[in-house]
């Protein structure tokens, strides 16, 4: 069934509920609570109330994905000067305090006042380096966003790339030696750093226009095609080896934050991430919007995530997306997090727009019910992290080591524009 299958007003009323939620709640509560006027930066941990737990260590991603939110609200028109205020203010935090001057490239984790106390170089930080600056950098014009995400696009080139097969080495000790094989990382990769540098190079050549940086995101492109989706379903592969031999994905000893199961073993062999799968499709879209390529010309493989995800990963019964689940069955285990709902708003708008089917338009409204009722902790304005498969609150934190407004707000800025452009295709 086509698009035209679609109530407009349906649409209408969608878009107004995301509006409302952008304007009034989600990004008022980034801006009104996260900045650290004593010390910089921003703090990232707050309760269910939305007040702050008293835990003041700031990580990396948390301070670079708060640069990043304040870059790109205001990139879209939001905040009346203030979100690029406090962009600038995270950037005067990062590079006065978590670039390691001895070693180059960030620190991990550090103290309220930037003192560092986690100083392993994790590519999946470094990313975000890259994708946070030059995101800045497009939305304030300050040439610091060019310079902090080419420094940090250098350091990744010298120490990280893997000559012998393709792509990037992940986990490394404080001095860039590779970290050790197993429970350290050092012997694997992952379709979750090499998609967040698909995204940061992508951001970093609309920066730039650089031909150096066209040429590593495609070369990034090839390798995710061609190494990291499973050959029969297309779908995403999580963990593998240096070789891209298909590994069971397990946790890793650096801390990284909130790991929604700390304590149990590897994942099992068949077995795939929803909301990757569906955040690397519409990215994908993106980068082909920035490379000046038709979007049918990664039709195939974008079809092959949100289908997957749509068909197996939304609980029809409750509402909402799954975890994660096998290339070839639906979702095991049924809890959701918030993450893979956000970005899984995105991608079905894409597919609708992209697709031209109708179940693509059932699976949105699914999710964005799941959401609304669900996910929206509406005393304060942020989300749960992660709750039962009917609804019950699990995590009931606000913001954490990991969670930050990275994507809610990236999902309903992103979501706001789709609603926007189907309303258009409905109408004409």
């Amino acid at each position: 069934m086509s698009l035209q299958q679609i109530d407009p007003a349906a649409v209408q009323r969608c878009l107004a509920e995301m509006e409302t939620h952008l304007h009034e709640q989600l990004l008022p509560f980034w801006i009104e609570r996260s900045p650290d006027y004593d010390a910089g930066g921003f703090l990232t941990h707050f309760d269910r109330n939305g007040e702050p737990t008293g835990e003041t260590s700031k990580t990396l991603v948390m301070q670079l994905r708060m640069i990043f939110t304040m870059a790109s609200a205001h990139r879209a028109g939001l905040g009346d000067g203030k979100c690029a205020e406090l962009a600038r203010h995270g950037v005067d935090f990062v590079t006065q305090h978590m670039w390691d001057d001895a070693h180059g490239g960030w620190h991990w984790i550090c103290e309220r006042d930037g003192t560092p106390t986690v100083s392993d170089k994790i590519m999946y930080g470094h990313s975000f380096g890259v994708y946070a600056m030059s995101e800045y950098g497009l939305a304030t014009g300050d040439p610091r966003g060019r310079e902090w995400a080419e420094r940090t696009f250098d350091v990744m080139q010298r120490n990280a790339t893997d000559t012998r097969n393709g792509g990037y080495f992940e986990l490394f000790k404080p001095d860039w030696q590779l970290q050790d094989p197993g429970p350290y990382g050092g012997d694997r990769k992952s379709i979750d750093v090499h998609m967040h540098l698909m995204e940061a190079y992508t951001t970093l050549y609309e920066l730039t226009g650089h031909h150096l940086y066209l040429r590593k995101l495609r070369e990034v492109m090839q390798v995710l095609f061609e190494r990291m989706l499973d050959p029969e379903h297309g779908t995403g592969i999580a963990q593998l080896a240096l070789d891209f031999t298909p590994l069971p994905a397990i946790l890793f000893k650096t801390v990284w934050g909130s790991d929604r199961d700390a304590e149990a073993g590897s994942r099992p062999l068949n077995n795939t991430s929803y909301g990757h799968n569906v955040e690397f499709a519409w990215l994908l879209l993106h980068t082909a919007d920035i490379l000046g390529e038709p979007r049918e010309t990664y039709r195939k493989i974008f079809e092959d995530q949100v289908r997957h995800a749509a068909d197996y990963g939304i609980d029809r019964e409750h509402g909402g997306l799954y975890v994660e689940g096998p290339h070839d069955g639906p979702g095991q285990p049924t809890e959701k997090e918030f993450w893979q709902n956000a970005e899984c708003l995105i991608a079905l708008l894409d597919a609708c727009l992209l697709l031209n089917d109708v179940k693509y338009w059932d699976g949105y409204v699914n999710v964005h019910r799941f959401v609304f009722d669900r996910f929206i902790n509406r005393e304060v304005g942020e989300w749960f992290a992660l709750l039962e498969r009917d609804g019950t609150v699990r995590w009931d934190y606000m913001g954490h080591a990991w969670k930050i407004s990275y994507h809610t707000v990236r999902a309903v800025i992103q979501s706001v524009r789709r609603l926007k452009q189907l309303v258009e295709t409905l109408e004409t």
